[in-house]
């Protein structure tokens, strides 16, 4: 088995290209080889396979088995595996996701290979069960939830997959390891949930720290990135547009008032090749 490491600002993936269709052993495959010790070491196994309506299909199996509806930073990274490996050429591609279906890639090519990546994440989900919570609401805004007789106040995205954004006065070093696992396992989630915790620092910038359903925490999370600016301008927090560091860099998001569709730009980068 051929594999390539990658990563989107820190959010790493063993990629996997060649298979006609997702490998019954894919959840233990995922297990066995992110684990940081014993195996490869990365946050996800994610699978680049063909499509019926798209240009290429991506699956993402965690380091726990579990399988992700979508991810950010994996897409920006099979839009670089693609292209830079040479299996398609053009610059304008689709890859299709089992949360988000079909979106649409923009691949901003420097020297022949792929510099940063601009993903039509789609429409954000932000009916309350529909992304899915117990709450039904038709949006779920600074909404009350209490862990161990803490109360947050939580916003619900949806991005194909579900998140929950809760604003903080210090996310840079907010305790992800007491609080994250806590809320991603919460009865008000009922498929568990992603937790973005946030702090606005102007009408463009905001920090993000992210405890990812099924992995723990991340450097990054590029949905959790779109769900952090579909809830900042819900909550009269930000423009529509903003950049949102991340403890392995930048993403650049916009949420377009015309199409009301969410798009993020950011890097992917190729680590290294291996096989097993």
């Amino acid at each position: 088995m051929e594999f390539t490491k990658m990563n989107g600002l820190g959010n790493d993936f063993i990629v996997l290209y060649g298979e006609k269709e997702l490998p019954a052993n894919a959840p233990e495959l995922a297990i066995e080889l992110c684990n940081r010790f014993f195996g490869i070491g990365a946050d996800g196994l994610v699978y680049i396979l063909p499509s019926g309506k798209a240009d290429f299909m991506m699956r993402i199996i965690n380091s726990d088995g579990s399988e992700a509806e979508q991810c950010g930073n994996a897409i920006r990274c099979v839009a670089k595996y693609v292209y830079d490996h040479k299996l398609i050429e053009k610059a304008e591609i689709t890859i299709e996701t089992i949360g988000a279906g079909a979106q649409q890639v923009q691949l901003n090519v420097q020297d022949g290979k792929v510099a940063t990546v601009r993903v039509n994440m789609g429409q954000p989900i932000l009916k309350g069960t529909q992304v899915p919570t117990t709450v039904d609401q038709d949006q779920v805004v600074d909404y009350p939830i209490e862990v161990n007789g803490h109360e947050f106040r939580f916003t619900a995205v949806s991005m194909g997959n579900p998140h929950c954004v809760i604003y903080v006065d210090d996310a840079v070093n907010f305790d992800l390891a007491e609080w994250g696992p806590k809320l991603e396992t919460h009865p008000m989630f009922p498929r568990k949930i992603n937790v973005e915790f946030v702090t606005v620092n102007s009408r463009d910038q905001a920090d993000m720290r992210v405890w990812e359903r099924g992995a723990g925490p991340t450097l990054a999370c590029g949905t959790g990135a779109c769900a952090t600016l579909v809830s900042s301008v819900l909550n009269g927090k930000t423009d529509r547009s903003a950049t949102i560091s991340l403890k392995g860099g930048d993403l650049y998001i916009e949420w377009n008032e015309q199409d009301n569709h969410v798009y993020m730009t950011g890097p992917a980068a190729e680590v290294f090749k291996g096989s097993l």
